[in-house]
């Protein structure tokens, strides 16, 4: 049995460990051996790129946030939906996930960094929505801890809160949608997403394709 091969591993701001590691052609990383993600088990991140986009024109100039890059595999769904005119803005607050993507990941989805259509910010998603102002996206996408329920940094648990959904709420444009990864439902924060002038859906996810449940939640939020 082929063991497990750290390629690499970071410190986060709040002092977690973070890893990443390959095992027979699979990459996971893991937080405090914690694993967040892994590239076998990708079905949520790639309904989830799907979802955010399903209502924009193929070939309109849109401009997409995408908060948490992880393995690439939401921005791959999203960059194959939308045109040549499209605008995906990616804000990944650990330098070294951008790294690891460019380095490691690159025959995964790490190359999609370099399409003309991506903007890469490595800082923290409530910065980039903060200074976005009112009406700059049709869409955004967080897939930033497990969803409402902080792990990597505890300041991402204000990005859920009613403060954090109304900025959100603001920088989308009329007619756009957000949509949230998260490990689990979350009645409370559904009824937040109403409260923020969101009109809320519920999909499941599965972790992978053939999958006979789904394990996990996404929260569509349409303006």
């Amino acid at each position: 049995m082929k063991p497990n091969r750290k390629l690499a591993e970071t410190t986060t701001p709040d002092g977690a460990r973070l890893i990443l590691y390959e095992h027979d052609g699979t990459y996971c990383i893991r937080l405090n051996e914690q694993e967040l993600m892994n590239s076998k088990i990708a079905a949520s991140e790639l309904l989830l790129g799907e979802l955010v986009v399903g209502r924009l024109p193929a070939q309109s100039d849109s401009c997409i946030l995408i908060g948490g890059l992880g393995l690439g595999f939401t921005l791959k769904t999203v960059l194959n939906r939308v045109g040549a005119k499209a605008t995906i803005e990616v804000a990944e607050l650990i330098p070294q996930v951008v790294d690891w993507n460019r380095e490691f990941l690159s025959h995964l989805n790490g190359t999609l960094l370099d399409d003309s259509r991506v903007k890469v910010f490595v800082e923290d998603v409530w910065d980039v929505i903060a200074r976005a102002g009112r009406s700059r996206y049709d869409a955004i996408v967080l897939d930033v801890d497990n969803g409402p329920t902080a792990m990597v940094q505890k300041q991402n648990a204000r990005l859920y809160q009613q403060n954090g959904l109304q900025r959100i709420a603001s920088a989308l444009k009329p007619g756009g949608r957000a949509a949230f990864w998260s490990a689990r439902p979350d009645p409370a924060f559904a009824n937040q997403l109403a409260k923020a002038g969101l009109k809320v859906e519920l999909v499941p996810a599965k972790t992978y394709a053939n999958a006979k449940r789904s394990a996990y939640t996404i929260y569509l939020a349409d303006k």
